[in-house]
């Protein structure tokens, strides 16, 4: 049976094994520059390339985060890290790089921690808005108080581009299954270990900038959502893939899914993507326009007549309604600007099915639960 999570402290570890984590929701450049009216200034200092489009290489600067805390070494040093279950690498910055995103942080110095070790072996990771270089080490790991001693932790060497060099941008925590030959997930070093009541983890995010979101492990916060928590199988040694049996607009069947659609569920990832051989009819569905900015705006004044997106996945209508699906930004001249949070997946099929990306738009309308040790995942509304 499923442990449940009595909140005590927003800011404490909880007892008995289950452990909540802060996550600060990071406001993009995108929403600065919208909101203080400056978004056309700052598209026409980009470099403008022959088809019309703009050249922005690495600067995923439309893209909201949520980071959360962690601690390396003994004595401990503190960094702000991406929680993403999208990937498995834990990595931070460190002395060793010398690029332009790391002078911007605060750098992991392992010779100043007295439990790390490392035999040099170098790693590399690729993401869809950067990648980096760099040596594999071990050290110990605190999250609000509890402690993973010898986890695989990757030091940054070389972080080319913008993206990394973000505010709070001091590493990625990857929370998905481990890969055949790639480095050890710290949610797999807890398990190994017996930090955790459960090989569980479950996501609370907010809309609201700063405070708020939270991660715990080994159990489940019921004051973040009602009713039951549906679950649906995952594929076991992947970024938490499940398969999407119906896709419905405004309660009416698309068939873009009828023999199935893939789909991962990614903190990682923004917005909700849609395969792209679909995204410009759901645009259609939806009633939005492209605007100079190259995004799907729609009327603010009118999103309660948008209509309700929803997933059907091992029996579960999930419905997204369109308050989760619609970016809103205050300007600074009072007025609003409404915008989608929806964008074509990167690719069309995974595995031969039309692939959709459960972003950061999709879990904050549910309680997301990762159920490791059942390969499943579990979607409660929130409330």
């Amino acid at each position: 049976m499923m442990k449940v999570l009595v909140p005590i402290l927003a800011f404490l570890a909880i007892t008995d094994g289950l452990i909540r984590v802060p996550l600060m929701k990071f406001k993009s450049l995108y929403e600065q520059l919208i909101e203080e009216g400056q978004l056309k200034n700052f598209l026409m200092n980009q470099q403008l390339i022959s088809d019309g489009s703009y050249n922005e290489p690495l600067l995923n600067y439309k893209d909201m985060s949520y980071f959360g805390q962690i601690s390396v070494g003994t004595p401990p040093q503190s960094f702000d890290v991406h929680f993403d279950t999208g990937s498995t690498h834990l990595w931070i910055n460190s002395v060793y790089c010398k690029s332009e995103a790391c002078t911007m942080h605060h750098l992991f110095n392992p010779e100043a921690s007295s439990t790390y070790h490392s035999n040099g072996e170098p790693f590399s990771v690729h993401y869809g808005t950067g990648s980096l270089t760099g040596v594999i080490g071990y050290d110990t790991v605190s999250l609000q108080g509890l402690k993973v001693t010898n986890q695989e932790i990757g030091l940054s060497i070389k972080e080319p581009g913008k993206h990394f060099a973000r505010p709070l941008h001091e590493g990625i925590m990857g929370m998905a299954f481990k890969q055949p030959g790639g480095m050890t997930p710290i949610v797999d070093t807890m398990i190994q270990e017996n930090l955790l009541e459960e090989p569980i983890f479950a996501f609370y995010l907010t809309n609201s900038p700063g405070h708020g979101s939270e991660v715990v492990f080994g159990g489940v916060d019921p004051t973040h959502y009602t009713g039951e928590i549906h679950w649906v199988p995952v594929t076991p040694g992947s970024h938490w893939q499940l398969v999407i049996d119906s896709f419905e607009v405004d309660h009416q069947e698309t068939g873009w899914c009828s023999d199935g659609c893939s789909a991962i569920v990614d903190t990682g990832t923004s917005l909700l993507t849609c395969p792209p051989q679909f995204v410009d009819e759901l645009y259609q569905k939806i009633g939005a326009q492209a605007n100079e900015y190259g995004d799907y705006i729609v009327d603010c004044n009118n999103l309660h007549n948008l209509p309700t997106l929803t997933f059907i996945m091992n029996g579960a209508h999930l419905h997204v309604e369109p308050s989760f699906y619609t970016l809103v930004y205050h300007l600074s001249n009072g007025e609003k600007y409404c915008r989608l949070g929806i964008k074509g997946s990167h690719k069309k099929y995974r595995n031969g099915q039309p692939f959709w990306t459960l972003g950061d738009i999709f879990i904050r309308q549910f309680y997301t639960v990762f159920d490791q040790g059942n390969a499943q995942v579990g979607f409660a509304k929130v409330v």
